[in-house]
């Protein structure tokens, strides 16, 4: 039986930049999907009490299906019971500590085939962070966290004057360049942002701008549709593989996720995840449809849609 390995997102920050904030409002947007965080400390987790559906020393269980595991003195053992438990996971998230790294921590899912290291997300303090990376025995550190991320939030916007903002932003930029970086209060970033399971609905027009499937009640449709957009297209033939790798190497400045089923020259069928920086080609089970679907979701106005359709277009074997 073929199965397919389990997403892992890793998140990551200086201490106070909010990724307790961030692991509850994802535990709370998780839907359908059994998610399993593990974390350093539960205290810091303020999971509200009428979602708690059983705890004991190590775990706390939701009642969506969700799970809260303490990683305690070792990453691999919570990983693999984290990996053992049935029904199995839809997606594990890991929570570093806040001066751990986050990418030696992501490395874990770079190196066990159940796993797929699907993205490394990275709050920074719009209050704290450029004084912290000045800081003679923080910078390392701090740069270190940042340069790890595919993608930045940077958090607290709200506590910030507009300037102070820009200027943070802009240095960010500078720090992390051709990282897509996202602008939070109170962590609010919609699902979507962090896992690709809102690209999961094929073809086009399965979606809401969001990332939410079509169909459904939108989560963030007011809070957040207005923020994102979504590309999709179905097509017929076959791609050429090195192509597809070559684009994912260097995702077009826009695309924040991009996920598609494909056939290939390399594989009668592909699954292809792009996230931040980085992407994937990987065998896949064929689909019930003959025709190659990709979607794509970027920020409103900043999506390059033309680009987008002229590349996979132009990226098939001639017939």
């Amino acid at each position: 039986m073929n199965v397919s390995p389990i997403p892992l997102t890793v998140i990551g920050g200086f201490l106070g930049a909010g990724k307790s904030t961030l692991v509850n409002r994802l535990l709370a947007q998780a839907g359908d999907s059994r998610v399993t965080v593990l974390v350093n400390d539960f205290g810091a987790i303020n999971i509200d009490a009428a979602l708690i559906e059983s705890r004991d020393g190590e775990t706390i269980s939701l009642a969506n299906g969700c799970v809260c595991c303490s990683i305690g003195d070792d990453l691999v053992d919570a990983l693999i019971r984290a990996m053992e438990r049935q029904p199995a996971p839809d997606r594990i998230v890991i929570e570093a500590s806040g001066v751990a790294d986050p990418w030696r921590i992501a490395q874990v899912g770079l190196s066990d085939p159940a796993l797929r290291l699907d993205s490394v997300v990275v709050l920074a303090d719009a209050e704290t962070v450029r004084a912290h990376a000045a800081d003679r025995y923080l910078a390392d550190t701090i740069r270190g966290q940042l340069r790890a991320g595919d993608y930045l939030i940077l958090n607290k916007a709200d506590l910030v004057t507009a300037e102070s903002l820009a200027a943070t932003r802009g240095w960010l930029a500078a720090t992390c360049p051709d990282t897509p970086i996202f602008i939070a209060s109170d962590a609010d970033v919609p699902f979507v942002f962090l896992a690709d399971a809102g690209l999961s609905a094929w073809p086009a027009g399965a979606m809401h701008a969001c990332g939410c499937p079509a169909g459904r009640p939108c989560r963030h449709e007011q809070a957040h549709g207005e923020l994102f957009e979504s590309w999709s297209i179905e097509l017929a033939g076959r791609f050429r593989a090195d192509a597809l790798r070559a684009w994912l190497r260097a995702l077009p400045a826009g695309v924040l996720r991009t996920k598609g089923l494909v056939a290939t020259d390399e594989w009668p069928w592909a699954v292809m995840h792009g996230v931040g920086r980085r992407g994937t080609l990987a065998c896949a089970a064929p689909p019930i449809s003959a025709r190659s679907a990709i979607v794509a979701i970027g920020l409103r106005g900043q999506l390059p849609i033309a680009e987008l359709d002229a590349f996979f277009r132009g990226a098939r074997l001639a017939d």
